[in-house]
């Protein structure tokens, strides 16, 4: 018996691009409010607002969105006035708009392994939007299953490979230390760690140096003579 029977993977920032839109808007939203808060300062403050707001409105644009409207209007000391407001809307609503960017190496790589392992997409975020996300990538055939979490922890990882043999025979396989690692391993898991080149504050955590299920990849193109080195072990 393999050792190995599935394979789940992260979506944003492992499959496509997703954190430099952030990136994007948030700059773009810095400019808007430069006349009531310095830049940095101004990105401070929407941090720790989104880092407030997790709990309450989840992971994703909509709450990003939310989060900079708080923010505009603690900056202002209440003063923000409709037309900004007006302007952060439309900031999100084209962010919601922006096409599905694959990174490299994406479809290759799934095509290779969906043949010899179910694979099963594992992604936080907003239900409707990462659907449409999924539906706009082309991608969506290649998965057994797909889980849209609002957070990733050990048990989110157990229930998702409970029926493909266990997550001790699982591979977890994504961008984010925070969610995608750590808690894979602590599951039971193999972890594969394929960093981008952006990393969301809120997504770091420490590497777990020397712990024999933990991977990384410069990129997913490794990622099938990695797979096989496992399951022949």
């Amino acid at each position: 018996m393999t050792r190995l029977s599935v394979i789940g993977f992260d979506a944003d920032d492992t499959l496509w691009q997703n954190e430099s839109f952030f990136r994007l808007t948030e700059d773009r939203f810095v400019e808007l409010l430069a006349d009531h808060a310095e830049g940095e300062h101004l990105k401070e403050r929407l941090l720790e607002a989104e880092r407030k707001n997790i709990g309450h409105y989840g992971f994703g644009i909509k709450g990003f969105m939310l989060s900079m409207i708080e923010t505009a209007v603690d900056a202002t000391d209440g003063r923000v006035d409709g037309h900004v407001i007006g302007q952060i809307l439309e900031m999100g609503q084209e962010m919601l708009r922006h096409p599905i960017e694959l990174l490299p190496h994406v479809e290759e790589t799934l095509g290779s392994l969906q043949d010899r392992f179910p694979l099963i997409l594992i992604t936080k975020g907003d239900l409707l939007h990462q659907e449409q996300k999924l539906a706009a990538s082309g991608l969506g055939e290649m998965f057994a299953g797909v889980e849209i979490v609002s957070e990733k922890v050990p048990g989110v990882y157990a229930r998702a490979f409970q029926g493909h043999g266990g997550s001790e025979r699982a591979m977890m396989v994504g961008n984010s230390m925070k969610s995608d690692v750590v808690p894979a391993l602590e599951a039971g898991s193999w972890a594969v760690y394929v960093p981008h080149g952006l990393t969301w504050a809120l997504e770091r955590a420490a590497t777990p140096q020397g712990h024999p299920r933990y991977r990384e990849l410069p990129d997913l193109s490794g990622l099938p003579e990695h797979v096989a080195s496992v399951a022949a072990e």
